[in-house]
């Protein structure tokens, strides 16, 4: 029933092994930044491309198999059914039976229409493809291949990011990139402080979950018996549960604060040990000029 632990998603894992450990957390917010904007207005081929490119970076990052490969297995599988479903529902209205447009009109629009061709590879073209009463045209399947190549990447890259860094680091972090809002008078530090906070609540929020699926199976619910309605009742009670939980334990928190005086570190000192000591300044500087690289191939072939 530990399944929450087994599959660690958004959970930092201490350690030493690997490289990503050792670059520098700004760098890493900066990688991950690439991967959710990049894809917007992007082409298939850089989809696929920052695909691979995820795949090649887990494979090769030297981290334990135990930590990545339940959350890379369950994803593929999520991206892979979300992208097939949208290729295979109907992404246009079907034709209207009377023309209700005048004949320039119609010539006009047919221009926008999808296009039934999946492929062209020189002489060869790959027309469209029927499943029953479902086609799949080139719209449609560059529909599934962008909706599941998002997923994975948003997902996929984020996770990497939040297994390799501490949220004392990613709050610092994320403190670096905000600081210059300080001038106009947003309280930067008390924003870090509660970013910090919640980093620290997302192993609780999956605890608590977790908790409550397991009240659930030992009490031998049977879904088929109870009907549509009861188990959606059954959902909301534990939604419900999990909410009144969650703010439970984010009173206790702040319980404990005020007990302690309200009082906390500056933003500052956490600054993280692999800048201090600097013993990684060769990966860093490669991360920054490939970094700069994918930025200048975005832009001159993202769209192909």
């Amino acid at each position: 029933m530990d399944w929450l632990r087994q599959v660690p998603i958004g959970q930092y894992v201490a350690g030493t092994t690997g490289w990503l450990r050792a670059i520098d957390p700004r760098l890493k917010f900066a990688w991950v930044l690439m991967f959710l904007l990049t894809p917007v207005l992007a082409g298939p081929c850089w989809r696929t491309s920052l695909v691979v490119s995820l795949l090649i970076v887990t494979f090769s990052s030297s981290l334990p198999a135990r930590l990545w490969w339940r959350s890379l297995f369950f994803l593929l599988v999520l991206a892979c059914f979300v992208g097939a479903l949208a290729m295979l529902l109907p992404t246009s209205e079907p034709a209207a039976s009377l023309a209700v447009r005048s004949p320039e009109e119609l010539s006009i629009a047919q221009l926008s229409l999808p296009s039934w061709e999946l492929l062209q590879i020189g002489p060869l073209r790959f027309g469209s493809i029927s499943v029953g009463p479902l086609l799949v045209d080139r719209r449609s399947a560059e529909l599934g291949l962008n909706t599941s190549t998002l997923i994975f990447t948003v997902v996929h890259s984020v996770n990497l990011m939040l297994l390799t860094t501490s949220p004392e680091d990613l709050m610092w972090t994320l403190r670096w990139f905000i600081a210059p809002l300080g001038f106009f008078g947003v309280p930067v530090d008390r924003m870090s402080f509660q970013l910090l906070l919640a980093f620290r609540f997302i192993p609780l929020v999956q605890e608590e979950l977790q908790n409550l699926l397991r009240a659930v199976a030992s009490r031998a619910v049977n879904i088929r018996s109870i009907g549509l309605k009861s188990f959606l009742g059954l959902i909301l009670s534990v939604g419900e549960r999990l909410l009144a939980n969650i703010l439970l334990r984010a009173e206790q928190g702040a319980d404990g604060l005020l007990a302690r005086g309200g009082l906390w570190l500056s933003p500052g000192q956490f600054k993280p040990k692999t800048l201090i000591e600097a013993r990684s300044v060769w990966l860093n500087a490669s991360s920054f000029s490939l970094l700069v690289l994918v930025l200048f191939l975005r832009r001159k072939y993202g769209a192909i």
